[in-house]
């Protein structure tokens, strides 16, 4: 999995795919990875896939309540946004020698952009 946490990706394919603006275009969803699950293959993604979960009362909360959480998504359904673009992108692994060690970086596919 080349998604990692606080990368900014863009949703490609779901129900969140789109977004739409005061004029009623459709904007691409996009959003910042909260956590990465990847023995499942699952993202999350801040403010995409939102459910509602069922809060039983406890002694901080008297009244039990319903809020709003971000569930994970498929891995498959999100891109990497590249920033020279500003477009999704796909990501090669490129081995790159630094300071006499051999690292491996995420290298953007339409820019060179390489990801930290």
């Amino acid at each position: 999995m080349q998604i990692k946490v606080n990368d900014t990706v863009v949703v490609i394919s779901g129900k969140d795919k789109y977004t739409t603006d005061k004029k009623g275009n459709k904007i691409p969803k996009t959003g910042r990875v909260i956590a990465v699950y990847p023995k499942t293959n699952r993202v999350k993604v801040e403010g995409v896939n939102i459910v509602k979960k069922h809060q039983k009362p406890t002694q901080q909360n008297q009244s039990g309540s319903i809020i709003e959480v971000e569930a994970p998504i498929d891995a498959s359904n999100v891109m990497l946004l590249d920033p020279k673009v500003n477009k999704p992108t796909r990501v090669s692994v490129v081995e790159k020698e630094v300071k006499g060690k051999v690292q491996k970086i995420r290298v953007s596919k339409k820019s060179g952009y390489e990801f930290n």
